[in-house]
């Protein structure tokens, strides 16, 4: 079903839409990106006159109750948005009196659907080696199907518009659409797009295409950066694993964070950068500081050579300039984690010589597709979400789109 074409007029619809946003120490809103950009579909269910039950995860509660990942802290941020009073459901799974209740017109937010492990699906508290794993995974995999059936008795349709967890087979994505014919299922208008972006990026590369990931893990990222090496004619890798490839090629990195597990992953990249002609952009210097702090000492020095006692947490200035030469005459862009601790101001210059290059790009007719929590945080603190072609909301399942993975959130819709 297309979403345009439903009526929602006197229907109760669930909505999965992605409100892991970020929360200060005080459980306040510090972007609410994600929210804005579930309005459309909302807005529609709404104006249909459809009664709206919103469900989201927040962080990795893994199964438990926490209440510091309580979407509770977030209701106020959502009515302001919405322009309507949102009322909440303090347990998603018992929350059948609550929808009774609900209205044509009226929103509903249920809680974190991460405190029930059903949501993941995954066993709790057994290894994976453990003989008995296999069992407890199927035992888990029923009870995945009895919570989707419960949310899904809630509604006579179901919207699923939260591309941000569309590359993973959870209750709240993908099971629940079972319990809907196809003409009672769709995407949102959030995923249309964002399905579309992908398509722009992946179908339709203009060379040259410059592919930037950063972050501080290489593990995190490695399937999407092997794809890439197939895909991109430069790659630059920022952020935290400057350090695990500068260790891996026998620098001194201080106290830097680093992967110590995956220094061959870092040499296997280089290998095959080369191997595929592709141009990699490594940090060459930092901005090492002797604490983990906006108000640390700082000095520049090479990523591969850093003292005792200090740690690199932003690129340094010849390091800007290679990025922006990398960025500024490609035709296609991807931006993925930024290049320093861009949540102290005084380690934000790399990731501002990152966005101000692709901005120049863009301008010279570039497509930008900026993706993961993280880059986009950026985007939005430098005020230059204009200067860019698209802002994906969707980090994990943007990548493994750009991998090439069906995403088991779209394929639940789609067949």
């Amino acid at each position: 079903m297309n979403i345009d074409q439903f009526n929602f007029a006197g229907k109760k619809a669930i909505v999965r839409v992605d409100f892991n946003v970020p929360l200060d120490e005080n459980g306040n809103v510090t972007d609410e990106t994600r929210i804005r950009g579930a309005l459309p579909t909302l807005k529609k269910v709404l104006a249909d006159g459809g009664a709206l039950i919103m469900m989201s995860h927040m962080g990795k509660p893994k199964g438990k109750v926490k209440k510091e990942l309580s979407l509770s802290q977030i209701v106020n941020n959502v009515s302001a948005a919405l322009g309507v009073e949102v009322k909440f459901a303090p347990d998603c799974a018992n929350a059948d009196a609550e929808v009774a209740a609900l209205k044509p017109g009226e929103a509903l937010l249920l809680e974190n659907l991460r405190f029930y492990p059903e949501e993941e699906g995954k066993p709790v508290g057994i290894d994976k080696e453990d003989p008995k794993y296999d069992e407890a995974k199927k035992e888990m995999k029923e009870r995945q199907k009895a919570f989707a059936k419960k949310l899904a008795s809630y509604a006579d349709c179901y919207v699923m518009d939260a591309f941000g967890t569309a590359h993973r087979r959870h209750a709240s994505t993908a099971v629940i659409a079972d319990y809907f014919d196809a003409d009672h299922k769709m995407l949102g208008y959030l995923m249309e797009k964002e399905v579309k972006a992908v398509d722009n990026v992946l179908s339709n590369i203009k060379r040259p295409f410059t592919a930037i990931m950063g972050g501080s893990k290489v593990s995190t990222k490695i399937g999407i950066i092997e794809n890439l090496l197939g895909k991109v004619d430069n790659l630059i890798l920022c952020g935290g694993m400057t350090y695990t490839f500068a260790k891996a090629q026998g620098g001194k990195i201080g106290n830097s964070i680093c992967e110590d597990d995956k220094l061959d992953v870092a040499l296997d990249v280089m290998k095959k950068a080369k191997e595929n002609g592709v141009n990699l952009v490594l940090g060459t210097d930092c901005i090492a500081a002797d604490a983990f702090s906006n108000d640390a000492n700082t000095q520049v020095c090479p990523s591969d050579n850093i003292p005792d006692g200090w740690e690199g947490l932003d690129a340094g200035p010849e390091t800007r300039k290679a990025f922006a030469d990398a960025i500024k005459d490609a035709k296609t862009i991807l931006w993925n984690g930024p290049a320093g601790v861009f949540e102290f101001d005084n380690f934000i210059g790399g990731s501002k010589a990152i966005a101000d290059a692709i901005a120049e790009a863009t301008a010279n007719g570039a497509f930008s597709l900026i993706g993961g929590g993280d880059s986009v945080a950026c985007i939005n603190k430098f005020g230059m979400a204009d200067k860019v072609s698209y802002i994906s909301t969707g980090g994990g399942a943007l990548l493994e789109a750009i991998e090439g993975k069906v995403l088991p959130g779209v394929a639940a819709i789609k067949g």
